[in-house]
């Protein structure tokens, strides 16, 4: 239980009754109606306040009964101004006798990777470059008018269709990177002006919700590969992934899909299909049916647009499979950093630890910068998600030694290897299955 002390203040007030909690109890609270978390040694109840909570209940509710110091300034780039909404949550504090981080974590590893964080503050590494982001929306908006020149002066001939089909899969994956950047509140000093353009690009470019993606988006940053936390790796069964789930399945007899296949059949079906799935079935049927999180007008600009370019081209061959180039660009890019990497329950890691166990590099050239979208540096940007994409070249050396004096992995390779990792672990993963569902 916790126990009572004295708080004075400097309006000349009765000091004010305040709590300290020990670790034990904390941790108990971490259940869906009653939540706790812990920033910088004070607690905070966050049970009510989780469903108003503008980056998702989910996402917040994941950090429960944890430490979530390094969470919390992870996805807030005013953390001064956030903090009047945690004022009325506070509780109490951590005990005195108890350590800042739970679960024995490496205190020594926080204290590093958080001093890291301010020299990455202090180099003005969070700082965004205006020109840097306005070429690269320049750049789409060319591809844009580029395209529909062609349909206007060359018509929709078989090779003016490829060549359009070309530009256009290449605009919209760009788009998706840059919407991406402002997802994650990495352009503006302001949060309200990322979130302003994050919608104008994701609907009107993209022809998704902003909303949407955010709840989604960070739960998988707050909790990378981890089952029932990361919904990237809760594949509704038509994967098994990592070494522990394959074998769960198999000793359970589960067979939804032949998952021995899976390798073959992530090339043949889910990357090709996951958008067109997504854009036709998926965030649809999301908006409909939760308006007031989901709004489905974010949808009209983007189906306008789509509709006016679809009618310019009577042949229409690239409406048709637009997506599913777009599909296979994205599928691959966004896979080859975490697929491959650790995939399991939750164990509950230190920030660096966890994100470094879920995420890898590719090697940088300006050709895998622009083609991935900076997410080459997928550890960079997964330790720093509001860090502007551009800088992450920057902090990498010192992630890379902070990495090395506590021997944590840094794995980098090649991009034609992370494209080929990506097939040989779902093969693996498969074979696991397979093995244990024949003999166990």
């Amino acid at each position: 239980m916790g126990k009572g002390g004295e708080q004075g203040g400097d309006s000349g007030e009765p000091a004010a009754q305040i709590r300290f909690y020990t670790w034990e109890e904390i941790q108990k609270h971490n259940l869906r109606t009653d939540k706790w978390l812990v920033i910088e040694r004070k607690v905070y109840n966050v049970t009510k306040w989780a469903n108003r909570h503008p980056g998702g209940q989910r996402v917040i509710s994941h950090c429960a009964g944890e430490d979530a110091t390094d969470a919390f300034q992870a996805f807030h780039i005013n953390p001064t101004l956030v903090q009047k909404f945690l004022k009325p949550l506070l509780i109490g504090e951590l005990a005195p006798g108890e350590p800042s981080q739970d679960r024995d974590k490496n205190s020594q590893l926080v204290e590093d990777f958080r001093t890291l964080r301010k020299t990455a503050e202090d180099m003005n590494l969070f700082q965004a470059s205006p020109l840097f982001f306005s070429l690269y929306l320049g750049h789409i908006i060319a591809m844009e008018v580029l395209a529909w020149f062609m349909v206007s002066y060359f018509g929709t001939g078989w090779i003016a269709t490829l060549i359009l089909a070309c530009i256009l899969t290449t605009s919209q994956a760009q788009a998706g990177w840059l919407q991406h950047d402002f997802g994650h509140l990495s352009v503006f000093k302001k949060s309200s002006w990322n979130h302003i353009v994050h919608k104008f690009v994701i609907g009107h470019l993209k022809g998704a919700s902003a909303n949407w993606w955010n709840h989604r988006h960070f739960q998988h940053h707050a909790k990378p590969n981890i089952f029932r936390k990361d919904p990237d790796v809760n594949m509704l069964h038509i994967f098994v992934l990592g070494d522990t789930q394959p074998v769960e399945y198999g000793k359970r007899k589960l067979k939804y899909l032949p998952y021995n296949h899976q390798h073959e059949y992530f090339f043949l079906r889910f990357s090709p299909f996951l958008i067109p799935c997504s854009h036709t079935l998926l965030i649809p049927l999301k908006s409909w049916l939760d308006p007031p999180k989901v709004p489905h007008p974010t949808l009209i600009p983007y189906t306008c647009r789509a509709s006016i370019q679809v009618s310019a081209a009577p042949c229409k061959p690239h409406s048709n499979y637009l997506m599913f180039l777009e599909s296979h660009w994205f599928v691959w890019v966004t896979q080859m950093n975490h697929i491959p990497m650790e995939i399991d329950s939750e164990k509950h890691r230190d920030w660096l630890s966890s994100q470094m166990a879920a995420t890898c590099n590719i090697e940088q050239s300006f050709f895998n910068d622009w083609f991935t979208g900076h997410l080459n540096f997928q550890i960079e940007h997964h330790l720093f998600p509001t860090m502007p994409r551009h800088n992450f070249w920057k902090v990498k050396p010192l992630v890379k030694s902070l990495c090395a004096k506590y021997g944590v992995q840094y794995e980098e390779k090649p991009l034609g290897k992370a494209f080929v990792d990506i097939v040989g672990s779902l093969k693996k993963s498969g074979d696991l299955w397979l093995d244990a569902y024949l003999h166990k």
